[in-house]
C-alpha cells in the first residue's frame, strides 16, 4: 500500500511540475498542448464538472444531420461524441494545427467504427474555412492558444449559418485561460450575441449565436 501511495504521490507531483511549467511557458510564448502530453487533456478533468464532454454537449441542442466545428479539436476527447451525436447524416470537422492530434482522433474514429469525421490541420484565424457551413462550432480550453484571436472568432463568426451556436468553454487550469469579459469582448467584436452562461468565473462555457436564422 506504501508504494502504491508513493507512486500515486510522485505522478500527482509530476503532473504538478509539467503544469507549471507549461504555463510558465506559455506565458511567455503560445504553446498548444504539445502531443506527447496528450493524456492531460484527452479525459475529463476530475476537478470540474463544467469541462465534461457530456456536458458542454448537453448545452449544444444538437440534433441529427447537424453540422459541427471541433476547433483545436485535440485528441478528440469532444470529436469522437460529437460524431456519435450527430449520426451518419452529420459531420464533424477536426481541425487542429497538431498533425499528431489528429492521427490520434483517426485512430479513435477508427475503433469506435465513425465515418463522419472530416480532419483539417489548420490554425483558426487563418481563412481555410468555408463560410456559413457549420450548425456549431466549439473552442474548448483552446482559444488562449491562438496566436490571433480575434481573427480566429471572426472566422468562426464567418463560418456558422445564420442562428448558427458558437461554444467556448475555458477553465482556470488550462494556462491558457481567458476571462469571461475578455471572451465576451472578442464575442461582441466578432458580431456575436449572448446567448448563455454556464458554471463560474474560473471554469465556464459561454453560449454565442449568430444573428439571423429561423
Amino acid at each position: 500500500m506504501d508504494i502504491i501511495v508513493f507512486l500515486f504521490l510522485a505522478a500527482l507531483g509530476l503532473a504538478l511540475l509539467v503544469f507549471a511549467g507549461w504555463r510558465l511557458v506559455s506565458n511567455r510564448h503560445v504553446l498548444p498542448c504539445p502531443v506527447w502530453l496528450r493524456w492531460m487533456v484527452e479525459l475529463d478533468n476530475p476537478f470540474t464538472r463544467t469541462n465534461r464532454a457530456t456536458v458542454i454537449i448537453e448545452h449544444l441542442n444538437l440534433k441529427p444531420g447537424m453540422t459541427v466545428l471541433d476547433a483545436g479539436c485535440g485528441p478528440g476527447r469532444l470529436t469522437i461524441p460529437l460524431a456519435r451525436q450527430v449520426g451518419e447524416q452529420g459531420q464533424v470537422v477536426a481541425a487542429d494545427i497538431q498533425a499528431g492530434m489528429l492521427a490520434r482522433v483517426r485512430t479513435k474514429a477508427q475503433a469506435a467504427g465513425l465515418s463522419n469525421i472530416t480532419f483539417i490541420e489548420a490554425t483558426i484565424g487563418q481563412g481555410q474555412l468555408d463560410r456559413n457551413c457549420f450548425d456549431r462550432a466549439l473552442l474548448v480550453t483552446v482559444l488562449g492558444e491562438i496566436p490571433d484571436r480575434p481573427a480566429a472568432m471572426r472566422e468562426i463568426f464567418e463560418t456558422l449559418k445564420p442562428g448558427g451556436l458558437l461554444s467556448v468553454t475555458e477553465v482556470i487550469f488550462d494556462p491558457h485561460f481567458l476571462r469571461r469579459r475578455s471572451v465576451a469582448a472578442l464575442a461582441e467584436d466578432a458580431g456575436f450575441r449572448p446567448k448563455a452562461v454556464h458554471g463560474n468565473c474560473i471554469a465556464y462555457t459561454m453560449l454565442l449565436s449568430k444573428p439571423g436564422g429561423a
